[in-house]
């Protein structure tokens, strides 16, 4: 028996529970399917790619991208203490003020939630502002400016226009994830239980009341109950857990409906990425303790637009697909979208298990708008062949000399935000509480009705500030 079970030791489930440790006198349940954080790659910024389809990586698959080339995508997910913020690119963005206002959610305006940011950035999780960037991430700066995009020195400041270097979640020249800065310091701790290797199968209910979790370690199972237990599985696990127990849409579950909830799994949103590739003949360095991606861009497609739909990612390595060849010495403008409208779905296999179908670039409008990113990373990367940073002597690798919008569909990656799954309005109120039971809420990146503008960890982790928040104030 515990007060509190939180499911899932990732970005949030790390938050949710250090902050029922620190305000309330109740015991909590983490749950982790994956190990301890002790692969030396986590910690090192330069080594993130070594962690994908790596142990710590769930290496979950879409079903074919009908829109994508019919390829299936690998979507990186942490299967581990500190989940996917130990293998992402530690990039610290807040959102734009629009996204917030947009959810049209009681308590999650702009105005609400800034707060909760500027609580983050002065808590446990230091964010690394101040750094010397690599070379080659200087002059990608200066050619971006050539083009006419400001130098915007903090785009978390309300404003996300322009060119920016980036800000962190490193400290001491190592990858600080909520796993280090949340739950290290009260691992030990008289109420607090940790259990790794954990599977959680399903959840418990009375009625419509849940009552707690059955998980699995190796082949022994195990169950326990609580007052209240906290999804915080991400937009992939949450769902899929809720969908095994019973609540959503109640023809595609195979058990005893708990709740009808049709849009549980719906709703699944993303960002994605193209890759532009320059070759250079002046060596690339590296900064150790900075990840590869140390500038972004923030910009719109077209006039009109209420905030910025694109955000290329500037990398100091050719990131090249299985299909592409070339040198290893280049570097990469990603073009990035960040505000899509095609929108996808997870369900359940006939086994119980994972169907994962983002519909990545259904609606063409998506297309239209990664061909004027990559068309912009060109113009910026062609910039590198001279100008005041000095000559690179950069040459287009890819796409080179062909259709952009098949190159799009064909080249067309994710960028490891995905959101929207069990989105407030439809699946869990502004409380953060399922729809139609109780003693459950959910508190992670599947809770946002549309994704945020930009790299989705820091929101999220202001997401189980506010869920500690709700629960502190509005007990079950």
């Amino acid at each position: 028996m515990a007060d509190f079970v939180v499911v899932g030791g990732g970005t949030a489930g790390c938050v949710v529970a250090r902050g029922l440790l620190d305000r309330t006198d109740g015991t909590v349940l983490l749950l982790e399917a994956g190990d301890h954080d002790t692969n030396p790659a986590i910690h090192d910024p330069l080594r993130m790619h070594e962690l994908w389809d790596s142990p710590q990586d769930w290496g979950l698959r879409t079903v074919p991208q009908r829109d994508a080339g019919d390829r299936v995508l690998h979507l990186p997910r942490g299967r581990v203490l500190g989940g996917s913020h130990a293998l992402n690119a530690m990039i610290h963005v807040r959102g734009n003020p629009a996204d917030y206002d947009g959810w049209g959610q009681p308590g999650w305006s702009w105005a609400d939630v800034e707060p909760l940011f500027r609580r983050i950035e002065s808590g446990p999780l230091r964010i690394l502002r101040e750094y010397t960037a690599d070379p080659v991430q200087d002059a990608i700066v200066e050619s971006a400016q050539r083009a006419g995009i400001p130098y915007n020195p903090d785009y978390n400041d309300g404003d996300q226009t322009g060119v920016s270097h980036m800000q962190f979640t490193i400290a001491d020249n190592k990858r600080l994830t909520t796993s280090r800065a949340y739950l290290g310091p009260v691992l030990s701790h008289p109420r607090l239980t940790v259990v790794t290797g954990a599977h959680v199968r399903r959840l418990l209910f009375s009625g419509t009341r849940c009552t707690g979790v059955e998980w699995t370690t190796g082949t022994t199972s195990h169950r326990a109950e609580a007052t209240e237990v906290i999804l915080s599985a991400g937009a992939i696990g949450s769902p899929h857990l809720l969908l095994r127990s019973g609540i959503g849409p109640a023809p595609d579950l195979a058990g005893p409906v708990v709740a009808d909830l049709p849009e549980v799994g719906n709703n699944l949103q993303d960002h994605w990425l193209v890759p532009t590739i320059f070759t250079t003949d002046r060596e690339v360095t590296h900064t150790p303790g900075l990840p590869h991606a140390q500038t972004h861009l923030f910009w719109h497609s077209r006039p009109g637009l209420p905030g910025p739909d694109l955000q290329p990612l500037h990398f100091s390595v050719p990131l090249y697909e299985p299909w592409m060849s070339g040198p290893a010495n280049g570097f990469s403008l990603m073009a990035g979208l960040i505000r899509p409208r095609s929108t996808g779905r997870v369900s359940l296999a006939p086994d119980g298990g994972l169907l994962i179908d983002p519909r990545v670039l259904s609606e063409p409008s998506d297309v239209d708008a990664l061909v004027e990113a990559v068309a912009l990373c060109r113009e910026v990367g062609h910039g590198l062949v001279g100008g005041g940073a000095g000559e690179w002597g950069a040459v287009e690798r890819y796409p080179g000399r062909v259709e952009l919008r098949d190159y799009v569909r064909r080249s067309v990656v994710t960028y490891h935000h995905q959101a929207g799954t069990c989105a407030m309005g439809t699946v869990v109120g502004p409380d953060l509480r399922v729809h139609g039971v109780t003693g459950l809420r959910v508190a992670d990146a599947s809770i946002m009705p549309e994704v945020v503008s930009g790299n989705t960890n820091t929101p999220t982790v202001m997401i189980a500030e506010k869920a500690v928040d709700l629960m502190t104030t509005q007990p079950t």
